[in-house]
């Protein structure tokens, strides 16, 4: 295994190397602490893709690590797809730096290999690159993206056939590919004057967009009276710089909401994110803009979607005139809830609904009162994507799949979390409510009195280096190998182990099979509709804590919130101490 310097020595000597690069090389040649992170690791493809800071070196985002990564790429699908040259793969970018210019790199390396590619000619949200996938016939997909990440960041994104981000066995052969590749610096490629002269690229234009479009408006639960009203709800939206403005805009004008207001200083894509600590519709933050032309224009809901438009976050004006960030859960459970409402109820018989194991319970209680199944995941999109798959083979029906990080889908025609289809539902959804005389803090509050006050909450830990790491890793291996009994005075019903693949039923000291895949994850279920899950990351030292409880008022589950919170943060907090 070659040490960071001789590396960084082969990338200073290189003498093709880019020359922006090569200049911040240079900036850095005597830094190094700062030489030692670019190089002493190769940037991790995890299980959707890879995600880095721009700059020099083998742990970071560049040309070079682009086309290493699309090297493997390539290989995998030419050894594990049929007919992959004319099929080819569809690329999309968002708006961060270098995005399209990664996105060319891409088409550059692949078209080496005499696989096609369709690259659209501007930036796109995501959820518009898995509709492509499927819509082009393609045998893949890649999206640049660093997703709400801070400016630095760029990532790489992979799609299989069916326009969901690959699973864990599918990442684990392309990254198997992708260490065949010995050499960053020499992978082969073509120029671009080369791959238009062959035929290889193809410039995607308006006709995706349209298409998905029509499919969009689709989706509306109203009728066709209610569809082609003029709806009185005003609202202010946020693409917050990033790719959303065209489509949510379009999409909403489609279901004739006139009093749209756009909040015109973050609809210019900008991969600074100028106007925002982070581009995050998750934090409160990112609304500080929306907020304030919503006062002024007197709006009833605010929408912002983070900038490769795969989430969203949404603001309601309170009795008080004030705006409050709905969670992801509380979001998520008053769609699901709308849809079943406003749907035939004939579909139900064979109708799934689909969240994480990390998603509130209140999903769960909601899909039953319809009778209507739940499917639990992992945590990530992709597992949704992939249970939706399935349904072509079982006849199931899919009808709402969520994640409590502000990711929705409501039609399977994209196989992403969709923040266009939930900007648009979300709209529609606030204005039926409206017409009832009430807010969707109205329709949350019959959600909790019907089925109980459902609160989440998450504590995230972060430890540093290698011995940070090996912190997290006792964690889990202290808590995996005496597993708790009680937590703040909740008795333990059911753990579940998604490492082993089992469950325990305490009660009944009996086992079962969980059908996911292995994960290093841990979750309790309590009495009283509570649950603890301790979920580690992959690729840093950092561990997450997510709670869930149920109480029959407010306050009740706040205090049992608090309380699990308190002592699963003294529990961690004893480990690392002992």
């Amino acid at each position: 295994m070659k040490s960071w310097q001789q590396v960084f020595q082969k990338w200073s000597t290189f003498q093709n190397l880019d020359v922006s690069l090569k200049a911040k090389l240079d900036e850095i040649e005597t830094n190094n602490q700062a030489l030692e992170d670019a190089f002493y690791k190769e940037l991790t493809f995890g299980t959707g893709g890879m995600r880095g800071i721009l700059g020099p070196g083998v742990n970071r985002m560049n040309i070079y690590t682009v086309r290493k990564a699309v090297n493997g790429l390539a290989n995998y699908l030419l050894a594990n797809r049929v007919n992959v040259k004319d099929r080819g793969v569809v690329i999309a970018y968002d708006s961060r730096y270098m995005s399209k210019e990664f996105a060319v790199e891409v088409a550059k390396v692949l078209g080496y290999y005499g696989i096609r590619t369709h690259v659209f000619e501007s930036l796109r949200p995501t959820p518009i690159l898995s509709f492509a996938v499927r819509y082009l016939g393609s045998v893949a997909g890649v999206m640049i993206t660093a997703s709400h990440n801070p400016p630095e960041y760029n990532g790489f994104k992979v799609y299989n056939e069916t326009g969901g981000q690959i699973v864990p066995e599918e990442a684990e052969k392309i990254i198997a590919s992708i260490k065949e590749t010995d050499d960053e610096l020499s992978v082969p490629y073509l120029e671009l004057e080369q791959l238009t002269a062959k035929r290889l690229i193809t410039w995607v234009g308006k006709e995706v967009d349209n298409a998905y479009l029509e499919r969009l408006a689709q989706i509306s639960r109203l009728d066709s009276v209610a569809l082609n009203q003029e709806k009185e709800l005003k609202i202010v939206y946020t693409p917050l710089h990033g790719t959303g403005l065209e489509l949510v805009t379009r999409g909403l004008a489609q279901l004739h909401f006139p009093n749209v207001h756009v909040v015109e200083d973050q609809a210019i894509p900008d991969p600074a994110f100028s106007t925002v600590e982070s581009p995050n519709p998750e934090e409160h933050q990112a609304f500080s803009r929306a907020i304030a032309l919503g006062k002024q224009v007197n709006a009833d809901i605010l929408l912002g979607t983070d900038p490769d438009a795969d989430r969203l976050g949404v603001a309601v004006k309170t009795k008080g005139g004030e705006y409050q960030v709905l969670t992801g859960n509380q979001l998520g459970s008053l769609l699901l809830d709308y849809i079943l409402k406003r749907n035939d109820p004939v579909v139900y018989q064979n109708a799934r609904m689909i969240k994480t194991v990390v998603t509130t319970e209140l999903g769960r209680a909601i899909a039953n009162s319809y009778k209507v199944e739940t499917i639990d995941t992992l945590t990530g999109f992709k597992y949704i994507g992939e249970k939706i798959n399935q349904f072509t083979s079982t006849g199931e029906t899919f009808v709402f799949g969520y994640e409590e990080s502000y990711g929705y889908l409501i039609s399977s025609f994209v196989r992403e979390k969709d923040a266009i289809q939930a900007a648009v539902m979300a709209a529609e959804m606030a204005s039926y409510w409206q017409k009832q005389g009430k807010t969707l803090f109205d329709a949350l509050d019959e959600l909790y009195g019907k089925h109980g006050y459902y609160l989440e909450g998450l504590s995230s830990l972060t430890l540093k280096g290698k011995e940070g790491g090996q912190q997290i890793t006792n964690i889990m291996q202290a808590i995996r190998e005496q597993p708790f009994k009680e937590i703040a005075g909740l008795k333990v019903e059911k753990v579940e182990n998604y490492l082993s693949g089992e469950r325990i039923v305490m009660k009944e000291d009996r086992k079962e099979k969980i059908n996911l895949p292995r994960e290093n994850m841990m979750k309790f279920m309590l009495e009283q509709n509570a649950w603890v899950c301790l979920r580690p990351s992959g690729t840093e030292p950092k561990i997450k804590c997510y709670f869930g409880v149920c109480g029959n008022s407010s306050e009740a589950s706040k205090q049992k919130l608090v309380a699990l919170q308190e002592k699963m943060d003294g529990i961690i907090a004893g480990i690392i101490n002992q």
